[in-house]
This record gives structure tokens, C-alpha cells and sequence, in this order.
């Protein structure tokens, strides 16, 4: 299966946040933080300093991925967000969203981008997801979200 990708619209915003909202390895606050983002980017997608798509089958949201360009940095962005509906899974769908940000970083003369996540068991599938992609390891900073739960921190170069 391979899903078309394409810029997240304002029609999409319900099917996304469900999705998030039943990804298990985010907590409700965090949901928060991803729609707050989310709406940023519906309210001004060329000033809000963040690109969101979706991934689309069959007329139905499957997924999505924010990202965008790290501040003060010349060529550096990051991966903020990326969701795919669970019973969706293992199926390209996360594959083909960072394929395409990752070309659209390449285009804008990006060349590294990042990607932080947790250190928790539960997120353990998406860290090797993360190396299934060629993100390598770049740091582990502890208990920096909380006590046992350090940031760890995925690279790729993108030349």
C-alpha cells in the first residue's frame, strides 16, 4: 500500500487528532501540544515555521508528520510529530511520510534532520522504526522529560 501524501488541510484536523488521540504512546497532554502545533500551521502554514501532512488511502486519514526547520540553524530541522492510525501500522504508511519530508527538507537545502523521542519501554517500536529509517543515535540525555525517562535524541544526513 502506498498512501498519498500531500499537505495537511483543515478537513483533516478531526481525522488527525483522532489519530493521536489513540496512539497509546501519547499522553493527553502531549495531544495538547500536537494540536496546538497543528493549528498553528492551519492558521499560517508559510509563517508558522512548521509543515504538516497526511497520509491519505482510500479517502480516509491514515497518518500524519509535522516537521520543520530548527531555528538558528542553518540546514538542521526537525521531526516534531508523526502519528499512524494503530490498526494501520506495518504497512509504509510512517515509511512513506518521513520519505517525503525528508525529500521536501532536501529541496529546501536541508541536509541533517532530528528526531527526539523517550526513553519509556512503550516507545521502544518507534525508536527502531527510527533506525529502520537510517536515524542514527546522535545523544541520551537522562531523566530529562522525568526521573527515568531520558530524551534520546536520532540523526540522519540527508547529502
Amino acid at each position: 500500500m502506498t498512501p498519498d501524501i500531500r499537505p495537511m488541510t483543515a478537513k483533516d484536523k478531526a481525522a488527525v487528532v483522532k489519530i493521536l488521540r489513540h496512539t497509546p504512546e501519547f499522553k493527553p497532554a502531549e495531544v495538547v501540544v500536537a494540536e496546538e502545533i497543528i493549528d498553528s500551521y492551519l492558521h499560517d502554514p508559510t509563517g508558522s515555521g512548521y509543515y504538516v501532512i497526511v497520509a491519505e488511502d482510500g479517502g480516509h486519514i491514515v497518518g500524519y508528520l509535522a516537521y520543520g526547520p530548527t531555528p538558528l540553524t542553518e540546514g538542521t530541522w526537525d521531526l516534531y510529530w508523526a502519528a499512524v492510525a494503530p490498526r494501520k501500522r506495518g504497512r509504509g504508511i510512517g515509511k512513506a511520510l518521513i520519505a517525503f519530508a525528508e525529500h521536501e527538507i532536501v529541496e529546501a537545502g536541508g541536509g541533517l534532520a532530528l528526531i527526539e523521542t523517550s526513553s519509556k519501554p512503550e516507545y521502544e517500536m518507534a525508536r527502531q522504526f527510527h533506525r529502520s529509517q537510517g536515524y542514527e543515535l546522535a545523544c541520551r540525555i537522562a531523566d530529562f522529560y522525568s526521573p527515568g525517562d531520558d530524551k534520546v535524541i536520532f540523526v540522519k544526513r540527508l547529502h
